[in-house]
C-alpha cells in the first residue's frame, strides 16, 4: 500500500502512537478536526511500522511534524471545511504531477475536446440497386469513440438515394442508425439481398457467421477453435468475397491452435489435444514468428469456405503454411471448370518481418481450386492432388496485391510495390498491372502481365504524380468494363481518378481546383458516393454525376449531399468557419548536383490560421510531422488537430521530401539522408512561414509520432533554441537501440544507408553500424536539448518498443531537462484506442499552452 503526500483523510481506525505533543495538539482541535488529520502525520493502526518497507519508514511519512506546520494545515482544513458548507467538495486531491492552474487548463481543454472526439468518422460505404427498381439503397458504417467503455461504438445507417437529373440528388435517410454490437465486420452480398455479420470468438468460443436479410437473420453457424480461429479484416490479410450465386464466402481466418504438450503431477502425458482437463496443464510449445505491430499472437492466416445453405467450412487445400494469405477474390466460373480462388500470398517460411504500413514485403498472386466444386467433387487420386496444386500467377513481379476481376471476366488487374520491395523503402509509388484471364476459366503461370499505370519518376508541375493507394473498392468499375475508378495520394491531397484499364489513361475527376482531401466511398452504377473533407471542414458526402460515356475528357458534376452524419455542435462550426488553410510550396535549399530533378522540386506544408490574424499578434506555431518516413500527412479533416487549432494555435503540417504523392525522385531522395535531409527540409519550412510573416519565431512548438517523433527529438537538439515546447509520439529516438527490438530492423538499415542498407542488412548488427546507426539517432544530439518535452508511449509497441522513448526521457532527466513521460500500458504504435488518443491530444495542449503561449 501506498500513501500520497498532503492528503487529507477521514480515519476512522485507531491510529499508531503519535508523539504526546502532537497528541495534545490533535486533543485540543475541535471533535470534527479530530478525524482530520494529513495523511504524512498518520497510518491506521493495521500497518505497524515493522510491516511497512523499509524506503517507507525512511520517507516523508515518518518525518517530525512541528506545530508550525500543524498550525498552517489548520487552517488548510478550517479553509476547507467551509468550502464544505458551500455544496463544493471537500479536501480535493490533484492528479499526479497537476497543479491547480495545470488542473483548471485541463478541465477547459477536456471540454472542448470532447466536442472533436463526438464527430461522427465515415469508415466505409456500398450502394444497391433497390428492389423497387426506383433509385438505390446507400447503407453506410459510421463510428465514434466511446470512451467509457474504450471501444469504437460502430453504426449502420441506410439511405435510398435518387437521382433524376445530373444536377439533383436525394438522399432519404433512416430516422436513426443501427448499433452493430459485438460485430467485427459486416460485408454485403454482391446484389446486396444477403448481409454477412462475424462474430469474432473471444477466448475459446466460436466464431459466429451470420446471414441477414432485408428483415431477419436467415441463417447462424458456429466455428470452432479446431476448424479456425478469428476471422481476419485489418485492412491487408483480410479478405472476405462472396461468390456470384451468393452460396459460398470465402475468407481469411487464423489457423487453429496447434496442439501443445501436456502436462499432469507424474509428468509429461501423452496423446496431446487442444483441449483442456482438470488435473493437467498445457505447456506452451515452440515459438513461432508473427507479422509484427499489431498481429501479436495472431496465428497465421490461412483460407476458408462457409457454405450458406448447409453451414459447412472447408479448409482450401493446397495451400500449405508456406505463406501468409489475404485478399481472397472469386475467380470468373466457367462451364465443366472448377471454381478457383485468387488470393495474395507473402512467402512465410522464413524470416517474418512487420507487415503494418509496410509494402516492401514481397507477395505474389495466386490460384487454387476452391471447396464445394462440382469437377472437385468428382476427381480422385492424383487428378485430385494437380487439382489443388497453387498456380503462382505473377512469378515475374516482386509484388502483386488488391486483385479485382473486369466485370466481363476476361481479365484480371492488382497493384504493385514493386518499387518499395525493391529499394527497400517500406512504401513508395505503385504500378498498376493487367493479365488476360483464359476463357476456359483455367489460370497458368505463363499469362503476360501488362503494365497499364506505370511509376512516375518526376512528375511535371500540376501533373499526375503517379498511384499511392492504400486500398481499391470492391467493385471498382463503370458500366463500360475498363474504367475503373480510385482514390489516391495526389501531393497533399487526395483525389479521386478514373483509370481506363485498357489504355493506361488517368483522369483526375474529383474537382481540380479544390485543395480538400477526396475519398472514394463507392460507386453507385455510374455514379460515385465520395467524401470531401479539409482542416477546416468536417467531413461532407458527395455525389458524382457523370455526364456522358466515360472518357478522357468526359464531364462530372458534384453534388452537396444532406447528411445527419456530417454534424457537429455549433461550438466546433462556429470555431472552424473562423479557420482558413492553404499549401505552401516551399523551395528546397542548397540544391546539389548529386540531387534528382524531382528531388530538387519545392515540397509543400499544409498551413492552417485564423481568418482574423494580424501581422502584430500572430498565433503561436505548432509543427507537426508525419511519420513513416514514407507517408503523407493529407489535407483531410483531422480531429486531433482542429482541437489543437481551437486552442489559438496556427499549424504548420510539413509533408517533407520523402514523403508519398511527389513522384518516386523525391521519395528515394530521402533513405540514407534521415536526420539530415528532413530535418533541414522542416527548418526551411519554418523559416518560410517566418519570413511571409506568418508566425512568431519565439512561439514555436513541434510534434511528431514514429519517423515524425524521430524528427520532433532531432530537431530540438539541431535546433535547441527555436522551440518553446515539443512532443513526441512513440519516437525512434535510439537507432542502434532501436534495430535490436524493432519487428522492422531492415527500417533501419535502408533508411540508414539507403537501398545498400537492404543488402547488407542482418540480424545482429555490426559494431560499425551500431555506430552509424548511433550517430543518425536524436540521442547524439540530447546534450544539446533545452525544449521542455512531452514523450507519449505505447507499452505494446512493436514498432518503436517504449525502451526508446524510456531512455530518451531519463537521459533528460538526467541532464536536468524538463520531460514528462505518459505510457499507455495496453496501446501499440498507433496509440489508438479512445482513451490514450483521448488523453494523449489533451495532454499535448495542456504542455503547450504552459510552455508555448
Amino acid at each position: 500500500m501506498s500513501y500520497p503526500r498532503n492528503r487529507m483523510t477521514k480515519v476512522t481506525k485507531p491510529l499508531l502512537r503519535l508523539p504526546p505533543k502532537r497528541a495534545k495538539t490533535i486533543a485540543r482541535l475541535p471533535p470534527q478536526w479530530q478525524c482530520y488529520t494529513p495523511l504524512n502525520s498518520i497510518l491506521p493502526f493495521s500497518h505497524s511500522p515493522s510491516q511497512l518497507p523499509s524506503r517507507l519508514l525512511s520517507s516523508h511519512l515518518f518525518k517530525p511534524f512541528s506545530s508550525t506546520a500543524f498550525s498552517q494545515s489548520k487552517k488548510r482544513f478550517a479553509s476547507s471545511l467551509a468550502m464544505d458548507s458551500s455544496g463544493v467538495s471537500s479536501f480535493p486531491e490533484n492528479p499526479v504531477g497537476l497543479d491547480r492552474v495545470c488542473e483548471e487548463e485541463y478541465t477547459s481543454q477536456s471540454r472542448l475536446l470532447q466536442e472533436f472526439t463526438e464527430i461522427a468518422t465515415i469508415d466505409k460505404a456500398w450502394a444497391f440497386t433497390s428492389s423497387s427498381g426506383y433509385g438505390s439503397k446507400g447503407m453506410f458504417a459510421i463510428s465514434q469513440p466511446n470512451l467509457l467503455a474504450n471501444v469504437r461504438r460502430r453504426y449502420i445507417l441506410s439511405s435510398h438515394i435518387s437521382n433524376r437529373s445530373s444536377d439533383s440528388v436525394s438522399f432519404e435517410w433512416a430516422p436513426f442508425p443501427v448499433e452493430m454490437t459485438g460485430v467485427f465486420t459486416i460485408v454485403p452480398s454482391p446484389s446486396g439481398s444477403k448481409l454477412l455479420v462475424v462474430r469474432n470468438a473471444e477466448n475459446d468460443s466460436p466464431t459466429r457467421f451470420e446471414i441477414w436479410g432485408p428483415a431477419q437473420v436467415e441463417k447462424e453457424f458456429q466455428v470452432p477453435r479446431s476448424i479456425h480461429g478469428s476471422v481476419y479484416a485489418d485492412g491487408w490479410f483480410e479478405g472476405i468475397s462472396w461468390n456470384f450465386d451468393e452460396t459460398l464466402i470465402a475468407y481469411v481466418a487464423e489457423e487453429p491452435v496447434p496442439s501443445k504438450p501436456t502436462f499432469t503431477c507424474f509428468g509429461y502425458k501423452k496423446g496431446n489435444t487442444t483441449e483442456k482437463d482438470m488435473g493437467n496443464w498445457k505447456g506452451q510449445g515452440e515459438w513461432e514468428e508473427d507479422w509484427g505491430e499489431t498481429y501479436a499472437g495472431k496465428r497465421q492466416p490461412a483460407l476458408f469456405v462457409i457454405n450458406i445453405i448447409s453451414g459447412e467450412v472447408q479448409a482450401v487445400e493446397g495451400v500449405g503454411r508456406f505463406l501468409s494469405v489475404g485478399q481472397v477474390v472469386w475467380a470468373p466460373a466457367a462451364e465443366n471448370s472448377n471454381q478457383y480462388l485468387v488470393f495474395v500470398g507473402w512467402p512465410s517460411d522464413a524470416r517474418k518481418l512487420g507487415i503494418k504500413h509496410c509494402y516492401n514485403r514481397p507477395c505474389a498472386l495466386y490460384a487454387v481450386t476452391a471447396p464445394f466444386s462440382k469437377s472437385q467433387a468428382t476427381n480422385s487420386g492424383d487428378n485430385a492432388s494437380k487439382d489443388v496444386a497453387v498456380i503462382a500467377l505473377t512469378q515475374s513481379i516482386s509484388s502483386a496485391f488488391f486483385p479485382r476481376f473486369s466485370p466481363d471476366g476476361k481479365y484480371l488487374v492488382f497493384l504493385s510495390a514493386r518499387t518499395a520491395v525493391d529499394s527497400g523503402a517500406h512504401w513508395a509509388t505503385n504500378s498498376l498491372h493487367r493479365i488476360d484471364w483464359p476463357a476456359d476459366g483455367k489460370p497458368g503461370q505463363s499469362g503476360k502481365i501488362v503494365e497499364v499505370v506505370p511509376v512516375v519518376m518526376c512528375p511535371d508541375n500540376g501533373c499526375f504524380p503517379g498511384l499511392y493507394l492504400s486500398k481499391i473498392p470492391s467493385k471498382p468499375w463503370l458500366s463500360d468494363g475498363s474504367t475503373l475508378i480510385l482514390s489516391s495520394i495526389w501531393g497533399s491531397t487526395e483525389a479521386i481518378l478514373s483509370v481506363n484499364a485498357l489504355s493506361g489513361q488517368v483522369s483526375q475527376i474529383s474537382p481540380s481546383n479544390s485543395n480538400s482531401a477526396w475519398g472514394l466511398l463507392a460507386l453507385d452504377g455510374d455514379s460515385i458516393i465520395a467524401v470531401s473533407s479539409s482542416p477546416v471542414d468536417i467531413p461532407q458526402i458527395k455525389y458524382g454525376v457523370l455526364a456522358g460515356k466515360a472518357s478522357k475528357d468526359a464531364k462530372w458534376s458534384w453534388l452537396d449531399v444532406t447528411s445527419p452524419i456530417s454534424r457537429c455542435s455549433e461550438k466546433v462550426r462556429s470555431f472552424l468557419s473562423s479557420r482558413q488553410f492553404d499549401i505552401l510550396k516551399i523551395p528546397v535549399r542548397d540544391i546539389s548536383e548529386n540531387l534528382t530533378k524531382g528531388a530538387s522540386k519545392p515540397y509543400e506544408a499544409i498551413f492552417v490560421s485564423s481568418k482574423s490574424q494580424k501581422n502584430d499578434m500572430r498565433d503561436p506555431l505548432i509543427v507537426v510531422l508525419h511519420g513513416g518516413p514514407h507517408s503523407v500527412s493529407l489535407s483531410g479533416f483531422s480531429k486531433s488537430l482542429a482541437f489543437l487549432s481551437s486552442l489559438g494555435y496556427s499549424l504548420l503540417i510539413v509533408n517533407y521530401r520523402g514523403s508519398l504523392g511527389f513522384g518516386e525522385e523525391a521519395l528515394q531522395s530521402l533513405p540514407g539522408k534521415v536526420g539530415s535531409q528532413d530535418v533541414n527540409d522542416v527548418l526551411a519550412a519554418i523559416d518560410h512561414v517566418i519570413d511571409m510573416g506568418l508566425a512568431d519565431p519565439s512561439k514555436i512548438a513541434v510534434m511528431g509520432g514514429s519517423h515524425g517523433g524521430f524528427l520532433t527529438t532531432h530537431l530540438i537538439g539541431q535546433a535547441p533554441d527555436k522551440f518553446a515546447a515539443a512532443c513526441a509520439r512513440n519516437p525512434a529516438c535510439n537507432l542502434s537501440l532501436m534495430v535490436g527490438t524493432t519487428d522492422i530492423p531492415d527500417w533501419v538499415y535502408v533508411e540508414s544507408f539507403g537501398s545498400e542498407g537492404k543488402s547488407i542488412f542482418t540480424e545482429v548488427a555490426s559494431p560499425e553500424n551500431l555506430t552509424a546507426f548511433y550517430n543518425k539517432s536524436p540521442v547524439s544530439r540530447i546534450s544539446k536539448v533545452e525544449t521542455p518535452t512531452l514523450l507519449l508511449l505505447g507499452a505494446k509497441d512493436l514498432r518503436v518498443p517504449v525502451s526508446n522513448g524510456i531512455q530518451y526521457a531519463r537521459a533528460l532527466k538526467e541532464r536536468g531537462r524538463e520531460v514528462k513521460v505518459i505510457v499507455f500500458p495496453e496501446d501499440a504504435h498507433g496509440l489508438e484506442r479512445p482513451q490514450s488518443d483521448f488523453e494523449s491530444y489533451l495532454n499535448i495542449g495542456v504542455w503547450f499552452k504552459k510552455y508555448c503561449s
